[in-house]
C-alpha cells in the first residue's frame, strides 16, 4: 500500500472524529424550536460539519463524482448504505481508505450517517453518451428488464424496482453511476472480493453473468435518463427472485 494512501486516509478519518468533537448534537442537527427561529439555522447542520471526510470524497450532497471511484451514495435506502458502511469497516468490502475512515466508529454513529445520505437527494447527473452498439443496449435492456429465465438469472428491475432506483430497506438504486463503476462492482460481486450479508444473493447472481452480460447491463443503465421519482420504492410484498440476506423477508 502506498503511503500516501494511508496518510490520505489518516486525515480523513481525523477529520470526521475532530468534526465530531467540534460539532456536537446541537438544535440545528435535532430541529428544535430554537433552531428555526435562530438566523444561523440556514448554516450548516452539525451532521453537516461531520460529513466533511465523506463530501470531500463523494460530492458535498453525496451525488458522486465524474469518475470511476466515488459512486452517488445520496437517497439510497438507509439500511443498504449501513450495511456498505459495515462492510467496509468490517472487511467485507475492500478499499482501504474506507477501512481505515471507518474503522473505530461504532454501529450507531454508522447509522447516522446512513440516515444523513439517504435523506438527500440532489439532481442525477447527465446520462452517458459514449457511443455504444445498439445491440449491446438492447442486450443490457433485456438483461435488467426481463433477465435470463434459461440462466435463472432475475430482472435487475425484480429487486431494484421497476424505477430501478432501489427497494425500501436495503436494495439500492442503479441509475446515477457510471458504467465502468457498475461493471467494476459487478466483477468484484463475481470474483468474490466484496461480499454481503449471507445469503449473498448478488454473488449468487454475478458468478452466472459473463463479461458481456456486464457490459451490456452497465451501458444500459449508465445511459438511462434521469427518474422523475428518484426515491426508493417501497419494501415488496412478496417474495423476492431468491434469497437475499440484505432485505430479510
Amino acid at each position: 500500500m502506498r503511503r500516501g494512501t494511508v496518510g490520505l486516509s489518516v486525515v480523513l478519518f481525523l477529520c470526521l472524529v475532530l468534526a465530531d468533537a467540534a460539532f456536537p448534537a446541537s438544535a440545528a442537527e435535532t430541529g428544535s424550536a430554537a433552531a428555526t427561529a435562530s438566523p444561523s439555522a440556514s448554516m450548516p447542520s452539525a451532521m453537516d460539519q461531520r460529513m466533511h471526510a465523506c463530501t470531500t470524497c463523494h460530492g458535498v450532497q453525496g451525488q458522486g463524482r465524474n469518475n470511476d471511484y466515488f459512486p452517488r451514495i445520496a437517497g439510497k435506502p438507509a439500511d443498504y448504505l449501513f450495511n456498505q458502511l459495515i462492510a467496509f469497516r468490517d472487511g467485507g468490502r475492500t478499499y482501504p481508505p474506507m477501512g481505515y475512515l471507518l474503522a473505530y466508529l461504532p454501529d450507531p454513529y454508522l447509522h447516522k450517517i446512513a440516515e444523513y445520505f439517504a435523506a438527500l437527494q440532489p439532481p442525477y447527473p447527465n446520462p452517458d453518451t459514449q457511443p455504444v452498439p445498439a445491440a449491446v443496449l438492447d442486450y443490457g435492456k433485456k438483461l435488467v428488464t426481463q433477465g435470463d429465465p434459461s440462466r435463472k438469472l432475475p430482472a435487475c428491475a425484480a429487486c431494484h424496482g421497476a424505477r430501478l432506483t432501489g427497494t425500501q430497506p436495503g436494495i439500492p438504486g442503479l441509475l446515477g453511476l457510471h458504467a465502468s463503476y457498475i461493471a467494476g462492482q459487478m466483477g468484484t460481486w463475481r470474483s468474490g472480493t466484496r461480499h454481503a450479508i449471507a445469503p449473498d444473493c448478488m454473488h449468487a447472481i454475478a458468478i452466472k453473468l459473463t463479461d458481456r452480460d456486464i457490459t451490456a447491463v452497465s451501458s444500459w443503465l449508465a445511459r438511462q435518463p434521469r427518474p422523475a421519482d428518484p426515491t426508493p420504492a417501497p419494501k415488496q410484498t412478496g417474495r423476492l427472485p431468491m434469497a437475499c440476506g440484505s432485505q430479510p423477508e
